[in-house]
């Protein structure tokens, strides 16, 4: 029996479940746990009054609507310019497609500090691209369209490097088969093709919005950081930092906290609930 059990057991290169998982569970606490519970121990000595006045001040509140209006809004367009990016990568061979490959990695690699001054550097008023747009009437740097640019430049990669796999595994005999059926393009796409990408768009539109979320070297430079027009919240945190405000920032980081969980936590649900219905 005992021989028997040896011969059914999968070998495994980790040592053993237990270990791992007592491994896992210490990295995370010590990583992500005890960090987060010192903020949260942080914010608890402060009174509710005390604690309300600095969350919610005007200025503070006006940060919040920038910081997540903003990355919501950049995060819908990669998720969108993400796909046809992934697409035109997987699905064509043109001249220069591992240049561009390389390039969609540019964001990752380049220190933020970099990103902000190369992005301020083309969108002033006298950059490459600003002097064609302000006599247009539209002004990119140092207003909140500039933190929308900032964001949507750091947040492709994750859309196109989640979504890009799915479709290299998609087979194209599914799209063929659809269109024996009579299907148009698209028919094929929303019916066929979507739903399979949906759970994959779905993860790279959450890392993206949160990746704007805590963006910071970007967009000081090309925001501006006007109080109740172009600031965001982890500026507004590091400022109080500065006045050595402990507890209004760990106030600020909480809320920011908070509600970036319940955000995300919806968009895993609608990822879960998806998969769901396609049976996964």
């Amino acid at each position: 029996m005992i021989f028997s059990k040896t011969l059914l057991r999968k070998p495994s290169v980790l040592p053993g479940f237990d270990l791992a998982l007592g491994l896992t569970l210490l990295y995370l606490a010590l990583i992500v746990l005890l960090p987060l519970s010192a903020t949260f121990l942080k914010t608890f000595t402060m009174t509710w009054p005390a604690f309300w006045e600095a969350v919610a001040s005007p200025r503070v509140v006006a940060s919040y609507k920038l910081t997540f209006g903003a990355s919501l809004a950049a995060a819908i367009v990669n998720a969108v310019f993400g796909l046809l990016v992934a697409w035109v990568l997987v699905r064509y061979e043109f001249f220069g497609k591992r240049l561009i490959d390389a390039l969609v990695d540019l964001p990752f690699a380049l220190p933020t500090a970099v990103a902000g001054i190369t992005l301020t550097g083309l969108y002033a008023g006298n950059g490459w691209v600003g002097r064609y747009l302000e006599p247009l009437g539209l002004k990119v740097a140092f207003t909140p369209i500039g933190v929308f640019v900032a964001m949507t430049f750091i947040g492709l990669p994750f859309v196109v490097r989640t979504v890009q796999p799915v479709l290299e595994d998609l087979a194209s005999e599914l799209e063929e088969a659809s269109a024996t059926l009579g299907a148009t393009r698209l028919q094929t796409f929303t019916k066929v093709i979507l739903p399979i990408l949906t759970p994959a768009l779905l993860t790279g539109f959450a890392l993206a919005f949160a990746r704007a979320l805590g963006e910071y070297g970007s967009i000081i430079f090309i925001a501006g950081n006007m109080p109740m027009v172009s600031e965001i919240t982890p500026l507004l945190i590091i400022t109080k930092l500065e006045q050595y405000d402990y507890q209004g920032a760990t106030a600020i980081a909480v809320v920011m906290l908070l509600m970036s969980f319940v955000m995300l936590l919806a968009i895993n649900a609608l990822q879960a609930w998806t998969r769901k219905r396609q049976g996964k």
